[in-house]
């Protein structure tokens, strides 16, 4: 336990004391981040403790947004007077709202059927965004200023980072706290068992209702915060899009794992903030990964981290070193050839390509990784191919010792379980 408490005191340091040091490109992409972990820990309150997938959460998450820009214009209007940092107040209670009301009908259904609810709610607001110009300002979407508050302007990405950082952390321990009470409890149970809460005489429908409706308004504070950052939004937040890459990211991180959710939507935050200036097919490289993850490591990436904390004792790490300094081999052969491959026939099949094949007669060399490669020259394509081929090769060692590794370290694991056991036996005998 003080280990975790550490290791997230750190965390917060380096969130506060690193980006005055960053440009602000970097600034909004870690306030674009803290954004997208707020959501998907919302979001996991649904789908990772209560077991409800929704397919559209984009619809409260938007509806955080523009009722905290309504807020901003009447402040802006001098309509009222209302603190700039407790703007996503606004979203919090627009989002509790709508998700009592909408959630009252989604939860009278459970697996597949409340995920298609969801996901018409968030897809009817979709369609009637654009024509509610009232309400959603039409095709335009909403647009206003954040005013300055007791001496701050929030002009700055960085004031506007610290504003997101403050709502998130305080978010996140709210979460951390319902997850500790009798209700976070219960919540689990509705996941693991609906039918014997019933019988324990529960109602199942309301519990579902209040979780619906938290989970709902912490993604409308994660909504707001988009908005007094971005000060303007449009109905594409209500858009699949929106409501698929909280689902990604809940998955990749790890739903079964508190803190999963935020990893993921960071990873996948920077991830394309950065993959984004360097190629166009970045959102190809996301969905590999995804697949990736859930074929091989469905419990998300914060799950493997917890298993490796939960059996620390157990491992040989010198052993598991040398296995994923061979998985490490594997991984770079196959990423290598992929993205030779994938960046290469981007190229080739780009409408700049075909232009400058048009105009010169002939397939020219493309540059590539700082190199000219020749369309047809056996060297470019020998490359990727024998890395491609070098790491099938590899693979079925790799993945062998990867799971004759990790059985011992079960075995060990659950060997020590019993021995406790035991011990704990032989002393209630003797008492």
């Amino acid at each position: 336990m003080l280990a975790r408490i550490a290791l997230l005191t750190a965390l917060l340091i380096v969130l506060i004391s690193v980006p005055p040091f960053l440009g602000i490109g970097w600034q909004n992409a870690f306030t674009n981040m803290l954004i997208a972990s707020l959501f998907a820990m919302a979001f996991n309150l649904l789908v990772g403790q209560a077991g409800l997938l929704s397919f559209g959460h984009a619809a409260f998450f938007g509806v955080g947004a523009f009722a905290t820009l309504h807020l901003m214009g009447a402040i802006e209007d001098r309509i009222i007077s209302f603190p700039t940092p407790l703007l996503p107040l606004a979203g919090a209670a627009a989002g509790f709202l709508v998700g009592a009301f909408a959630g009252y009908f989604a939860t009278m259904r459970s697996g597949v059927y409340f995920a298609l609810v969801t996901l018409a709610i968030a897809e009817l607001l979709h369609s009637l965004a654009p024509h509610w110009d009232g309400l959603f300002g039409g095709e335009a979407g909403l647009s206003s200023m954040r005013m300055p508050w007791a001496g701050l302007t929030f002009g700055s990405p960085l004031q506007v980072y610290y504003l997101a950082l403050c709502w998130t952390v305080v978010s996140v321990l709210l979460l951390w706290a319902y997850t500790r009470t009798a209700f976070g409890r219960l919540t689990l149970a509705l996941r693991d068992n609906e039918q014997r809460l019933r019988f324990m005489g529960y109602n199942a429908h309301t519990t579902k209702v209040i979780i619906f409706s938290i989970s709902t308004m912490f993604s409308g504070i994660a909504g707001a915060l988009l908005a007094v950052s971005n000060e303007t939004a449009n109905y594409s937040l209500f858009s699949t899009h929106v409501s698929a890459q909280v689902v990604l990211h809940t998955f990749v991180g790890g739903s079964t794992v508190f803190f999963g959710p935020a990893v993921g939507a960071s990873i996948f935050t920077l991830f394309a903030f950065y993959i984004s200036e360097v190629t166009r097919t970045w959102l190809l490289y996301q969905g590999l990964i995804f697949v990736l993850v859930m074929l091989y490591a469905p419990q998300g990436i914060g799950g493997l981290v917890q298993a490796h904390i939960q059996h620390w004792s157990k491992i040989s790490w010198p052993e598991l070193g040398r296995v994923y300094a061979l998985a490490a081999v594997v991984a770079a052969c196959f990423t290598g050839a992929v993205v030779f491959l994938v960046e290469s026939f981007a190229i080739i099949f780009s409408p700049e390509y075909a232009a400058a094949r048009g105009r010169l007669g002939t397939w020219p060399p493309f540059k590539l990784f700082g190199v000219e490669w020749e369309v047809f020259s056996p060297v470019t394509w020998i490359i990727p191919l024998g890395l491609l081929a070098a790491g099938l090769l590899l693979l079925p060692n790799a993945r062998r010792m990867l799971r004759e590794t990790w059985d011992g370290i079960l075995e060990r694991a659950e060997a020590a379980r019993i021995a406790q056991t035991e011990i704990q036996l032989a002393g209630a005998v003797e008492r």
